[in-house]
């Protein structure tokens, strides 16, 4: 005949014989206790020590999300490893297109030091390159001159600007060599070193449609916009508080009317972003040093303060 059971609060089954509770080793047990996991606290310093970097950048929000999903998959490839399932292999050479003044060589600097920290690379420092760094000026010249660059950035990244030039000679141009030497190096060294190739968006499209079999060979592909007016004001008067100056009103608008006209009137085909903005406040401050050497009286106000005059492009 089955017993009644009744639950006491400290888990213990005590089974009512005859109206009586026996409790002891023959007719109790215990319910067991589920076991709590201690929870791991993961700080993901690397992630924390780039984002803060990237916190100083103007813009480039889609880009800083892209980067947290680089880490993502990095990160989490790596505990898959740990837990023995498959982990991708998958190569970190990436595109970056975008014109010039943008920040393709400053976020290719951050990747470096990202990739350090993770150990995904054992350098993290970064291999600035161009054509000529590459090309030589005669057969077998240019493999050697790019293998020796390779060499430099085992442990790193080699970043090469404008690298459509590699292929602005055609078939008979020593920059197809160079091509084919760099080719083989990032499936052979894939592990080793990062490959970054930036250049301009429609000349970055072209060489990729005359090297067909290079797309699939970076799987991250970075856009790099221009800079909005707010954005390239913002760039300024970082640079301006970096240096502590400050604009008057009207240097103010003078210097916003200019970003108008050559973002949205065309008055400047080959705007360099970021880096024009540097080429105009160290102008101006140069300008504003003379006007002061000459007026030979001044105070402190008029030290910091750049005026509508002093505003020059140049």
């Amino acid at each position: 005949m089955d017993q009644p059971i009744t639950l006491k609060n400290n888990g213990q089954i005590n089974i009512i014989l005859n109206n009586e509770t026996k409790k002891g080793n023959m007719y109790s047990t215990s319910i067991p206790q589920p076991v709590k996991k201690k929870k791991i606290i993961v700080n993901h310093e690397p992630l924390k020590d780039i984002e803060k970097e990237m916190e100083s950048l103007i813009g480039m929000e889609e880009l800083k999300k892209i980067v947290k999903e680089i880490y993502a998959w990095l990160y989490i490839n790596k505990k898959r490893e740990e837990a023995g399932l498959k982990a991708g292999k998958q190569a970190l050479h990436m595109m970056f297109k975008g014109n010039p003044g943008t920040g393709k060589t400053t976020v290719a600097r951050l990747l470096g030091k990202l990739f350090l920290n993770m150990n995904v690379l054992t350098k993290g420092h970064l291999i600035e390159a161009e054509r000529a760094d590459l090309v030589g000026e005669y057969i077998g010249h240019t493999a050697q001159k790019t293998r020796d660059l390779i060499k430099k950035a085992m442990g790193g990244i080699l970043f090469i600007d404008e690298a459509y030039s590699l292929a602005r000679g055609g078939e008979k141009d020593f920059g197809k060599e160079a091509i084919d030497t760099l080719v083989n190096h990032m499936e052979a060294q894939r592990e080793n070193f990062i490959l970054i190739l930036a250049g301009y968006p429609k000349e970055m499209d072209n060489f990729l449609s005359l090297n067909p079999g290079l797309r699939s060979r970076f799987p991250f592909v970075l856009h790099f916009p221009d800079y909005e007016v707010k954005e390239l004001m913002d760039i300024g008067m970082n640079m301006l508080d970096e240096r502590q100056y400050t604009l008057s009103t009207d240097a103010y608008n003078r210097l916003k009317d200019h970003f108008m006209d050559i973002k949205y009137g065309g008055s400047m085909k080959d705007f360099s972003n970021g880096r024009y903005v540097r080429n105009v406040i160290e102008l101006s401050i140069r300008k504003q040093a003379m006007r002061l050497l000459e007026e030979d009286s001044y105070t402190k106000d008029d030290l910091l303060t750049l005026k509508a005059a002093d505003i020059q492009f140049k």
